[in-house]
């Protein structure tokens, strides 16, 4: 149990006495096992960071539910915001709940680490260490590992892991080891594409290990496509879905709520909406997805920033 802490980065403290009455509170939930894990689809939500990933996360999994899905939305981020527009406010986290308990894994129940939020969709924020101490990666598989034990992993059609930025080591590809699809969220800019073009190599490495496969790009509120449609030309890959330039998507993570919940009292988002019910449908048709082969980097620095350089050379080209 010391080994866990200090792995996570953090020092294991006397857990406070508290009763099993927590699952009492506001937004907890029991959990009722059903399924299993053969039936459950994984997916890893990627891109860079402040792109959008966590309000498209909690849409797509709003979205999931209104098609009949039991969701799980797992946000791997220390910042523990993930699941904000769902529930509300920011739930505990795996991390807080086994310091509480001094990581007596046996002391934990569902309703402890296991929220329900908007729509019916539950919730988890498995947190992280201290800034600069600590591995992100093992927190999610210390998550992970919780929720198998508590059950919690196999009763449900869909679990969402929405995961922070890029993947720069392989702690923050953790949870393309679990996932089945992995979705990149982008814009129509470079830094964005660069980012998933990366998260891209990350799909192809792990594949050679599990069964992973990119679902494809997501674009979010951007005006335009073409760069997009510049990079899967040399890196092919599906576009699930694009976006406009929607000012109340942005409002919404202001307003901590998901545009589902924005658009009961404001009917005139719902075809915002149905975007995030069309990435719902492609997910729940199974795609065949596709494991890219990324662009080298130099390669792809020379086809973006032609792009903006000579727009109607790169065009043509």
């Amino acid at each position: 149990l010391a080994g866990a802490a200090v792995a996570m980065g953090v020092t294991g403290r006397r857990a406070t006495t508290r009763r099993r009455g927590a699952a009492g509170r506001r937004g907890a939930v029991k959990v009722a096992m059903k399924a299993d894990e053969g039936n459950c689809i994984k997916l890893a939500v990627y891109g860079k960071g402040g792109i959008g990933k966590s309000t498209t996360s909690c849409n797509i999994s709003i979205a999931l539910a209104r098609r009949g899905k039991k969701v799980l939305q797992i946000g791997c981020d220390p910042k523990h915001d993930s699941t904000f527009t769902l529930t509300g406010f920011l739930i505990p986290t795996i991390i807080d709940t086994l310091q509480e308990k001094d990581y007596h894994y046996e002391n934990v129940w569902p309703e402890d680490v296991i929220y329900k939020g908007y729509g019916g969709v539950d919730c988890v924020e498995a947190g992280g260490p201290p800034a600069g101490a600590g591995c992100g990666g093992y927190v999610v598989g210390e998550t992970v590992k919780l929720l198998k034990e508590l059950n919690a992993f196999y009763e449900y059609d869909v679990i969402l892991f929405d995961v922070l930025g890029d993947v720069v080591c392989g702690g923050f590809a953790a949870p393309l080891n679990y996932a089945d699809y992995c979705m990149i969220v982008t814009d129509n800019g470079f830094d964005a594409l660069f980012a998933a073009n990366r998260i891209g190599a990350s799909v192809r490495e792990k594949s050679r290990t599990h069964p992973l496969r990119l679902a494809g790009l997501i674009g979010n509120r951007t005006a335009k496509r073409d760069l997009i449609d510049k990079y899967v030309q040399s890196c092919p890959m599906p576009v699930l879905e694009v976006l406009p330039l929607i000012e109340d998507i942005r409002v919404s993570r202001i307003k901590g709520k998901t545009l589902f919940e924005m658009a009961e009292k404001e009917p005139s988002l719902k075809y915002v909406c149905d975007y995030y019910l069309n990435i719902a449908d492609q997910i729940l048709a199974g795609p065949e997805g596709v494991v890219p082969r990324e662009v080298p980097d130099r390669e792809l620095f020379s086809l973006l920033s032609d792009f903006y350089l000579t727009p109607g050379e790169a065009a043509a080209g």
